[in-house]
């Protein structure tokens, strides 16, 4: 019998390779401090942090005329604290527009604050062991962040977008209509399970078959750092899977590997993110073209409708598996907003 990995297992191992492929291209005494943040941070995080560690270090040998002659391989934690602020201040500077490999790459402000903080965080490991004696990121300003508005789908065009995945066949003729033929109820059991339960996309891609539990209606899902949860859903989410798992799901033999695979691709492989991601801005460009939806928008859209019918902050943020409080009440503070706005006119001093 194949020892068959799950999902989330086999993205685990592959991050992990990945991630020690990215060290390689690193300073080796960096190897230290990724070893230190491994029981407090994703895989996935390290190898963000990985590349753009390797930004900060490409930078320097690029424009500080000490470190014009190194190799990667040469730098060490005594270069780290020979820089200046003003060092770290021109490589913050640099972040906004720079070249790789001929490419253009540009970072907002959200960009620009996760490359700041990853260097922090680098600067902070080597300080606090002692390794270094100055550390000069302390002493800039980190770059600040700008609440955006957060972006969902009203009440109107949850229906619109449902209605519109179930009709568009309409419209569509020949190869095109094929294809939506065989993916249609497969989009529409995303759709409608996004939407109906809040869960990310990539909880979503890594659904098995045996996750979903029609008797309790609800489906087992790998959270953020591994911990499992059951995440409830209502009767139009259980009809969607029930229709796609009893008919196009179950008519398909999956490749080898993928035969637990709940969402399953048009080569019959598990679905990847980015098809899913793909798949909703498909739809939804069709319904709200001058919202860009995305899949996180529909868990935003579950979140602000959730917080509306219960008014309980604490269950948002079970459901939507936020570890702080604090983070869902950043998100639904606008609902707040006029929460209070009607509390304002609720007590009556006099009666008129």
């Amino acid at each position: 019998m194949s020892d068959t990995k799950t999902y989330h297992e086999q993205t685990q191992i592959d991050n992990t390779l990945r991630l020690r492929e990215v060290l390689k291209t690193l300073p080796p005494f960096a190897k230290d401090y990724f070893r230190a943040i491994e029981p407090r941070s994703s895989a996935r995080t390290r190898i963000n942090y990985a590349y753009d560690i390797r930004v900060f270090f490409h930078f320097l040998m690029e424009n500080n005329p000490i470190y014009k002659n190194y190799t990667i391989e040469q730098f060490t934690p005594a270069d780290l604290e020979r820089l200046e602020p003003v060092d770290i201040e021109e490589y913050m500077e640099y972040l906004k527009v720079y070249k790789r490999d001929e490419e253009l790459i540009t970072n907002g402000e959200k960009g620009l604050s996760r490359k700041m903080s990853a260097l922090r965080s680098f600067y902070n490991y080597y300080f606090k062991h002692q390794i270094i004696t100055q550390n000069p990121t302390l002493l800039v300003d980190m770059p600040k962040l700008h609440e955006k508005a957060i972006i969902r789908l009203d009440a109107d065009e949850v229906a619109l977008l449902l209605d519109f995945v179930e009709s568009a066949g309409s419209q569509l003729t020949g190869q095109a209509l094929n294809y939506y033929l065989k993916t249609k109820d497969r989009d529409l059991a995303i759709l409608t399970l996004l939407l109906g339960t809040g869960i990310r996309v990539s909880e979503c891609v890594g659904l098995d078959i045996n996750d979903v539990d029609f008797k309790n209606n609800g489906i087992t899902v790998t959270r953020k750092g591994g911990n499992q949860m059951v995440v409830y859903f209502g009767s139009e989410v259980a009809d969607a899977l029930h229709n796609y798992m009893d008919g196009d799901r179950k008519a398909v033999t999956p490749l080898s590997g993928h035969e637990n695979a709940l969402f399953l691709s048009t080569q019959r492989k598990r679905m990847g993110i980015q098809a899913v991601e793909n798949m909703v801005k498909k739809y939804a460009r069709q319904v709200t073209p001058n919202k860009k939806i995305t899949p996180h928008k529909l868990r935003s859209t579950y979140g602000t409708s959730l917080y509306k019918e219960t008014g309980d902050i604490y269950l948002v943020a079970d459901v939507l598996g936020h570890k702080d409080v604090n983070t869902t009440k950043k998100h639904y503070a606008a609902i707040d907003e006029n929460r209070r706005r009607k509390a304002a006119s609720a007590v009556k001093l006099r009666e008129s």
